[in-house]
């Protein structure tokens, strides 16, 4: 039986999990119960830890946008940061310190400006970002409840992991939305930021079953959980692109750079500064052999199978519903 927050919305905020309901449509609950509650109100989270009594506690919740945390930086530490806290206060308060299993979910932005390559449970962080600082807090609290009051509690260091459900104003859901828009001519061109980005994408699904792990084992340790390949934005739009029989040509510099399509030399990608973070986090590249020897974990879908999966699921959407 799983028990989820949800926070309260004038506009349903639940798609992305109907699928999970007893009844989709009428949204009758059946084993996933939602209660209302807020990383922001300590009073909720007791109460609902309190009367549901979890065996295992995942928090996956944030303001987990990277850029938009430098617009809402004391917002992103509040929740990212002291949430984490309330949350494990929480469980201290409730009497379940010894029942309780607490999964964090942390994230390879702590590493930032990275200190060395690859990246794994020892490697020294350097958060770049108003979310990367608050993640960083989150992280040492949890260290310190494990270590105060022995409460299971572990650290899950995910790198970028995707899947059709990813939120649409992240860069890889952008990218497969609009090139299923171009696909279907519904949409031109579209602008992206920092092309040269280079990240460790893993899928989703994968990345979920380790931090599941994670809670099985006998004793709480953290994790760095990655795919170990490196890939650019660059090069997801060049394989999204591919997989709708298009080859994106690149021309220009810098903010006038331009992907343009080799077959109909119509531009369809172009650079927009105001995607650009105020401090960029150029690199990062997972090593997850603990993982792989503690946990018995490897990553199973590769990153062409991601794209093509992401891509597949756009145009499915945008061809039933193109406002989406």
């Amino acid at each position: 039986q799983v028990h989820g927050i949800v926070r309260r919305s004038s506009s349903f905020n639940t798609g992305r999990i109907e699928h999970l309901y007893k009844n989709p449509q009428a949204h009758i609950e059946g084993n996933m119960k939602l209660h209302y509650g807020d990383l922001t109100d300590s009073t909720c989270l007791v109460k609902i830890i309190n009367e549901v009594k979890p065996t295992e506690i995942y928090n996956l919740g944030a303001q987990s946008h990277v850029k938009i945390s430098f617009d809402l930086a004391e917002y992103t530490a509040d929740v990212d940061g002291v949430g984490t806290l309330r949350l494990l206060d929480a469980i201290k308060t409730c009497g379940l310190i010894n029942s309780v299993k607490f999964y964090q979910a942390s994230t390879s932005e702590l590493f930032g400006k990275v200190q060395e390559i690859p990246q794994k449970e020892t490697t020294p962080f350097y958060p770049r970002s108003p979310y990367g600082a608050a993640k960083l807090y989150a992280y040492w609290i949890v260290v310190n409840f494990r270590e105060a009051y022995k409460l299971f509690a572990v650290n899950g260091i995910l790198f970028n992991h995707e899947s059709p459900r990813r939120g649409a104003n992240f860069v890889t859901r952008k990218i497969s939305r609009s090139v299923a828009k171009i696909h279907l001519g519904q949409l031109d061109c579209f602008s992206l930021g920092n092309l040269d980005a280079k990240r460790d994408w893993g899928h989703a699904r994968d990345y979920v079953e380790a931090m599941w792990l994670m809670l099985q084992t006998d004793e709480p340790e953290d994790f760095v959980i990655a795919t170990g390949e490196v890939h650019s934005v660059r090069e997801f739009v060049e394989k999204s692109f591919k997989h709708i029989g298009k080859t994106i040509v690149w021309e220009g510099k810098n903010e006038n750079e331009v992907g343009r399509c080799k077959e109909t030399g119509k531009i369809h990608v172009t650079v927009n500064h105001k995607y650009y973070r105020p401090t960029e986090v150029d690199f990062l590249q997972g090593d997850c052999t603990k993982a792989r020897q503690k946990l018995n974990w490897k990553p199973r879908v590769t990153f062409d199978e991601l794209v093509r999966e992401m891509v597949d699921a756009d145009v499915e959407l945008m061809r039933n519903n193109p406002n989406a």
